[in-house]
């Protein structure tokens, strides 16, 4: 399959496929005498498994790692369960993070409620 032809099938622009195929996502496909690039019939499902572990939170170098132990045949739920639960980990590490933001946005929300605005220069000033 031309390159044009597994971008469609996936979903993604022919750029796409060539950045993956740079890093390594996909392997060196044939090359016919005119240039032109020829896919194996497996390429398309491999981006969109690299799109969806992508969505899941993996990192592209976690995606090609994960794919390097796939093709290496030696993949299986129970040894690779621990790439879950490194992004899982990192998930809670940004959502806890984001929870100390919130909290923070809360506070100067409400003391805006008393006009005691922390980050504003017009504060109220009290008789002396």
């Amino acid at each position: 399959m031309k390159i044009g032809q597994i971008a469609e099938q996936a979903g993604v622009t022919v750029d796409t496929v060539r950045y993956y195929e740079r890093r390594g996502i996909l392997p060196t496909p044939h090359r016919e005498p005119s240039g032109y690039r020829r896919y194996g019939p497996d390429a398309a499902d491999r981006i969109k498994l690299t799109k969806s572990l992508q969505a899941l939170g993996f990192t592209l170098d976690e995606v090609v790692d994960a794919l390097g132990g796939l093709d290496a045949g030696d993949a299986t739920c129970a040894n690779q369960r621990w790439r879950l639960e490194q992004v899982i980990g990192r998930i809670d590490s940004q959502l806890a993070h984001l929870q100390q933001v919130r909290d923070s946005a809360m506070a100067v929300l409400e003391a805006t409620h008393t006009g005691r605005c922390p980050h504003c220069s017009n504060q109220p000033t009290t008789p002396g």
